[in-house]
Order: structure tokens, then sequence, then C-alpha cells
């Protein structure tokens, strides 16, 4: 068995795809790059055969269920979920080594940083970074770093397209082994280019809140993606 697998959801990635490969080469002896696409029509499935990842099809545009086939067609004995536009410090996977033969309960996860010199995004920072700590609610673009007995324990990323990540830890059983790990993962900055971040946080919020109180994930990726 692999020591680990690193599982990332594309559709059309084919620009930022090669970034955060690239910075995944250093750890590629140890483990494996699993691709789950569904539907680019750019090259990204080009670009992860390149660098040799293996890659599977979702047939439905949604991300817990790519998530989850990554996880049951995995090798390793940790997943590692990251973004395809995220982007990793050039020692990342020496200084997490040493996870990998600690606790197996752990689920870890990166600070956040967004990959941008604008000033606010130093604030949006902060909160994320404090709200992750403090409350145990990182995000999905965080990465996530879990031992596959405890994924399928928890029951995995349900079949949906939007709130994945929330949903599935809500779930877990003890939000004490959550653990924030001391470097950073940078988060490109594209989904605040064309908005206000503190807006856009403020609606992301309404949007969980809207679907905690049980409203239609139809309905809120409907409004999530609104032009």
């Amino acid at each position: 068995m692999s020591k680990f697998s690193i599982i990332i959801p594309t559709i059309n990635e084919a620009n930022n795809l090669p970034l955060l490969l690239s910075d995944l080469l250093t750890s590629h002896k140890e483990g494996e790059i699993i691709v789950v696409d569904c539907g680019s029509e750019d090259r990204t499935v080009d670009v992860a055969n390149i660098y040799g990842a293996k890659i599977y099809q979702s047939k439905e545009k949604n991300r817990g269920l790519q998530l989850d086939i990554g996880a049951k067609n995995s090798k390793g004995e940790w997943l590692i979920f990251l973004h395809a536009d995220t982007r990793l410090t050039h020692d990342w996977f020496r200084k997490i080594n040493s996870i990998f033969k600690g606790n197996k309960n752990y689920i870890y996860y990166f600070k956040f940083k967004v990959n941008h010199k604008k000033m606010n995004f130093r604030i949006l920072e902060v909160i994320v970074n404090l709200r992750s700590k403090f409350f145990k609610q990182p995000y999905g673009d965080q990465g996530l770093i879990i031992h596959k007995t405890n994924y399928f324990k928890n029951n995995g990323f349900r079949k949906i397209p939007l709130m994945e990540d929330v949903d599935f830890l809500r779930r877990l059983k003890n939000k004490k082994d959550l653990k924030q790990l001391d470097m950073p993962i940078f988060i490109s900055s594209r989904k605040w280019e064309r908005t206000n971040i503190f807006l856009q946080a403020l609606k992301n919020w309404n949007l969980r809140r809207r679907w905690l109180k049980g409203e239609s994930i139809k309905s809120i990726y409907s409004d999530y993606y609104k032009k």
C-alpha cells in the first residue's frame, strides 16, 4: 500500500493544475496522485497525464462525488484532498511526513493563505484561520489530510455538488481530532476578483445558513454560481 493518495477534483483546470502538480512532484515516489475529472473541455486531462497522475472520470459535475470516487479508487493509507487551484510550499512534504506515522484519528488541514498581495486578503486570512482553529470549521480549499479508515468510518463525502466539505466535517464524531498544520496552503484569489471579498464572505455564510436550515442543495448551488 502507498503511504498516501492525493485526490484532486477538476473541471477545466488546465491553467492551474500544472502549478499544483509541480508542487507535488517531491512526494510522487511515496504516494500517488489521483485526478477525478467531470468533463473538462480544455487540456486538464492531458496535463494530468503528463504529470503521471491516475485519472478517473465522473459522469456528473459534482465535487462530493468526485472526491469520493478518488477515495474509493485510492491505494494510499492516508488521503490528501486538494483543490486544483491551490499551491503548496516547496518543503510541504518534508514538513508533514511525520504525521503519517502519528495518530490515525487526527484530521489535518493547512493554514488559509490567499495567493494575492492585496491587504484585504490578510484580514480574511486572520478571520478564516481563527474560525478554523478555534471553532473547528475549516473548508475544503484548505486541504484535508485524513487516514483512509477514518474517512470511511465517517462515511466519506456525500454526493453533493456544494457544501460537501461542511457536510463531511459536521458529521465527524470528534471535532477535537481536527488539527491545523503550521504551514500554509495558497488559495487562488479568482473567486473574489469580481466581487468585494467581505460581501462574498457574507453571501457564503448566508448560503451555509440556508443549507443548514434544510433548503435544497440544488437551489443553493444555483444561487452560488449565479452570474
